[in-house]
């Protein structure tokens, strides 16, 4: 469970340095954000047999930071536009 953890923790990482420009979210937005993206990444590739989820495979690592960057963006776009509606 620890390891899922780390794992999330840079998956989600990697997933921020890869969206351009600075997003305005916490350490534990950037674990979850990156922990559901693995699940995602994870299943997508057991549902395309390449092993378990559980398992750490290259196709299910890259499958979990290309959902991690879609939720990032998808993140920063909901919290950026109401961050920018309250400073006007």
């Amino acid at each position: 469970m620890i390891g899922f953890l780390v794992a999330g923790l840079v998956i989600g990482a990697l997933a921020r340095l890869i969206v351009p420009g600075r997003q305005n979210l916490s350490l534990l937005a950037t674990l979850g954000l990156g922990v559901v993206g693995s699940v995602i990444g994870g299943v997508i590739a057991t549902v395309l047999g390449t092993g378990s989820i559980w398992e750490l495979n290259m196709l299910g690592f890259v499958l979990a930071v290309v959902a991690s960057v879609l939720l990032v963006g998808t993140a920063e776009a909901v919290t950026g536009g109401r961050r920018r509606a309250l400073r006007r």
